[in-house]
């Protein structure tokens, strides 16, 4: 992979109200970017976001972009959407940050992952937590226990009112407002499953090599059809089982609650990133607890979009690369559609890794 030499040229492929409150400031504080090309409906919107952060061009027509000379590209549009953008910017030769989801269907993930592998290009998922200091120390204590035998997965947050046609009061004064299509419409993604629960599988993959093979699931729908509340038995490839849970439920004013249990043949690993906990046990009553300091693994989402710009320049490790966006987005797809079936039986394509490979 050819290193970019001078400065990045940066394109916003859906500036919506996290790419507006994140992404962008990001790119916008580094010396060695070029804020070039911002795409989004709504002239108004798009206009001040543009002359906000002095983007030298702004379309609502993200097509457009594909013309303009830019190194990489950010890709938060619509959970629908993101599958046909990435694929265009990685066509192009740009080195590709897509929002989680990844995309919405498992062909269509593991097709990202081949096409990048196939142009050389970084294709990252903006899993925020997977950058945070200390939380791969986890991947070392895995390594104590053995062969992974059950995993417990679980991710509640405060976000009802965003799935459930509430007020969207915590970012009330945010000039651009989240889309509710986004994430209340059933065809682009909508749930709490691809909204929020992806976040718990994009670290339970990073810091294992596990794949889910098969799903039966539960879903607490609201009056849209799309899940508040999911509730899910797996089996992975190995046969190793495992239970995932996500919930909207978490009060207003309170934080994320992300919990991951791995128990292997000779001992257990426990993360809590409420409470900023991460223990091993082994046998004979030996724990060890590591060294977490305060507020480490409180949630945001910087190091994406920063990395992002740091890969094309030549360094960096990419700690939320597609492959993992991958395994999320096959199970996420399993247990919408296993939960919509009455918690009938979702076989995975496990065929469909090696095709990426």
């Amino acid at each position: 992979m050819t290193s970019k030499i001078g400065p990045v040229r940066a394109a916003i492929i859906g500036a919506g109200h996290f790419a507006y409150r994140m992404h962008i400031p990001v790119l916008a504080a580094r010396s060695d970017v070029v804020l070039d090309s911002v795409c989004r409906l709504g002239r108004d919107e798009l206009d001040l976001i543009a002359d906000e952060f002095g983007f030298v061009f702004a379309t609502e027509n993200w097509r457009e972009i594909l013309d303009r000379d830019i190194d990489v590209a950010v890709i938060s549009s619509p959970h629908n959407l993101h599958y046909e953008q990435a694929r265009a910017f990685l066509q192009k030769g740009c080195h590709v940050l897509v929002e989680k989801p990844m995309c919405l269907d498992p062909g269509e993930a593991w097709d990202l992952v081949e096409l990048a592998k196939a142009c050389g290009r970084e294709l990252l998922v903006a899993y925020g937590w997977n950058y945070k200091p200390g939380l791969d120390e986890m991947r070392e204590m895995i390594a104590e226990i053995g062969d992974i035998e059950h995993v417990v997965c679980h991710m509640a947050s405060f976000t009802r009112s965003i799935f459930s046609g509430g007020t969207l009061s915590n970012w009330g004064h945010i000039a651009i407002q989240p889309e509710r299509s986004t994430w209340e419409a059933p065809d682009q993604g909508g749930g709490y499953a691809y909204g929020q629960l992806s976040h718990a599988l994009g670290i339970l993959y990073w810091l294992t090599d596990l794949r889910c093979a098969s799903v039966r699931a539960m879903l607490f729908d609201a009056p849209s059809s799309i899940d508040l509340h999911d509730a899910a038995a797996v089996r992975f490839e190995g046969g190793a089982t495992g239970v995932f849970s996500g919930s909207c439920g978490v009060p207003n004013g309170h934080g994320f609650e992300v919990d991951l249990r791995i128990y292997g043949s000779r001992g257990s690993v426990l993360l809590d990133i409420e409470t900023e906990r991460l223990v091993l046990k082994l046998p004979d009553g030996e724990t060890r607890v590591a060294d977490v300091p305060e507020g480490a693994w409180k949630y945001s989402c910087e190091a994406p979009a920063a990395r992002l710009v740091d890969l094309a320049l030549g360094h960096g490790c990419n700690e939320s690369p597609g492959e993992v966006g991958a395994r999320a987005v096959e199970t996420l797809h399993a247990i919408v559609a296993s939960g919509k079936a009455n918690g009938q039986e979702q076989l995975i394509n496990l065929k469909q890794k090696a095709a990426a490979e």
